[in-house]
C-alpha cells in the first residue's frame, strides 16, 4: 500500500510546487525618486552575476548623483516633477523593435504618461560604465529628453499637407551634376524649390516663435505670427543655394550636392522641436513608402533634414567653432549651409539603408 501512495505523493509535491505563484521581482531603491531599478535575465541571455551586481550598484549610485544634482539636469528634473517614469530595468541586451540594439531606450508602458528605461548591461560594461557611476549619470542625463517625450500623451498636432509636382520635378542624374556649372546648379535647385524641395515645417511649429538676431542668442517677438516662419524658409533656401553654387561643397560635401540635386533630399526647414536636444536630423522615407519622381520615373527614398533652430552644437562636435556656439537659429546662411551639408553628408546614406528611426518619428515638430 505505502509503495502505491509514494508515487501520488511526488505527482501532489510536483504539481503544488509549480502551482507556486511567482515571487515578484525585487527592485533596487534610489534614495529620493519613486522609481527603482529592476534586474531582467533573458530567456537567451543572461547577465553573469558579477557584471549584474556592478551594473545594478553603478546603475543606482548614478541616479543617486542625478538626484543629488538634479538641479542641473532640467530633463531630469521634469521627468521627476511629473512622476514620469515608472522603474529602471537592466537587461542582458536592449533591443528595439527592428532587431537593433541599444545602450539605453524608453519604453512606453500602459500605464498612460508612464515610461520604462531600458539599459543594456553589455553595454555597459564594453563602454566603460561598470563602476564608473558619475560619467554613467551624465550620459544618462541625456536619455531624460526621449522620457519626457516617450511619456507625452497629448498627440502630435498634424499639419497640411503641401503639395508636390513629383513627375515633373527636374531630378538630375549624378552625372548630369557632375557636368554642371556653379549657375546650372543653381537654376536645377531653384527649379526643385519650386517643385520638390520643400523648406517650411508643415507642422507650423515656428508659428508666433520669436526669432533669433543673427549672431547673437537675443530673441526677438515677430510683429505677425508667420514672420519668423517666412525668415527662416528665406534663410534656408540662401543656404542651400550656397551649399550647390560654392565651389568649396562641391570640393568637400559632394554627396551633399548630389542629394539636394537627384531628388535624394525633398525637406530641408527649421523647426522647433523642444524635447530634442539635437541640432540637425535626417528622416528617411521607408522603403516601402518610396516615391516616383522625375520624367524619368525613378523610385527614391526621399529624405527630410530638420534643423532644431533653438538648439547649439556641442562643444566636442565637429563644427562647433564655425558655429561658434551658436543656436541654429542665429546662424547665418553661410554658417547654416556647412551644417545642413554635413548633415546630408554623414547621415543621408546610413538612414537610407536602414530606413527611418523609428524613435525620430514619435514626435512632431512642436
Amino acid at each position: 500500500m505505502c509503495h502505491m501512495l509514494k508515487p501520488l505523493y511526488l505527482a501532489l509535491c510536483f504539481v503544488t510546487f509549480f502551482a507556486l505563484p511567482t515571487p515578484a521581482q525585487e527592485g533596487h531603491a534610489v534614495p529620493g525618486v519613486p522609481f527603482q531599478v529592476f534586474l531582467k535575465q533573458g530567456q537567451k541571455e543572461t547577465i553573469q552575476q558579477d557584471v549584474a551586481r556592478d551594473a545594478i550598484e553603478t546603475v543606482v549610485k548614478a541616479f543617486g548623483i542625478l538626484v543629488r544634482d538634479r538641479s542641473q539636469h532640467k530633463r531630469f528634473d521634469q521627468a521627476l516633477t511629473n512622476d514620469l517614469l515608472q522603474k529602471i530595468v537592466i537587461e542582458p541586451r536592449v533591443l528595439n523593435r527592428d532587431g537593433k540594439e541599444f545602450p539605453f531606450l524608453v519604453a512606453r508602458t500602459r500605464q498612460k504618461g508612464k515610461v520604462n528605461l531600458l539599459i543594456n548591461a553589455g553595454r555597459l560594461r564594453e563602454d566603460g560604465y561598470l563602476g564608473q557611476p558619475a560619467a554613467l549619470a551624465q550620459r544618462l542625463a541625456k536619455e531624460f529628453q526621449w522620457v519626457i517625450s516617450k511619456a507625452a500623451t497629448k498627440s502630435a498636432r498634424r499639419g497640411r499637407l503641401l503639395k508636390r509636382d513629383l513627375l515633373r520635378a527636374p531630378i538630375a542624374t549624378n552625372a548630369e551634376i557632375k557636368k554642371m556649372s556653379p549657375e546650372e546648379r543653381t537654376a536645377t535647385l531653384q527649379a526643385l524649390l519650386d517643385t520638390y524641395i520643400q523648406t517650411v515645417d508643415a507642422y507650423g511649429s515656428l508659428v508666433d516663435q520669436s526669432y533669433y538676431e543673427m549672431g547673437t542668442t537675443t530673441l526677438t517677438k515677430p510683429e505677425h505670427a508667420d514672420s519668423t516662419i517666412k525668415l527662416y524658409d528665406i534663410r534656408v533656401r540662401h543656404a542651400l543655394r550656397v551649399i550647390v553654387s560654392d565651389p568649396y561643397f562641391w570640393e568637400n560635401t559632394q554627396k551633399a550636392v548630389r542629394s539636394l540635386l537627384n531628388g535624394k533630399v525633398w525637406h530641408v526647414l527649421m523647426a522647433r522641436i523642444d524635447e530634442r536636444d539635437w541640432t540637425t536630423r535626417t528622416r528617411v522615407v521607408p522603403e516601402d513608402k518610396a516615391v516616383t519622381v522625375g520624367e524619368r520615373g525613378r523610385g527614391i527614398q526621399p529624405a527630410k533634414i530638420l534643423v532644431n533652430y533653438h538648439r547649439s552644437l556641442e562643444p566636442e562636435e565637429k563644427l562647433y567653432g564655425e558655429t561658434q556656439g551658436l543656436p541654429m537659429g542665429a546662424l547665418s546662411a553661410a554658417q547654416l549651409a556647412r551644417v545642413i551639408a554635413e548633415e546630408i553628408q554623414s547621415q543621408i546614406t546610413e538612414k537610407s539603408l536602414r530606413g527611418h528611426v523609428a524613435q525620430d518619428e514619435q514626435t512632431a515638430p512642436e
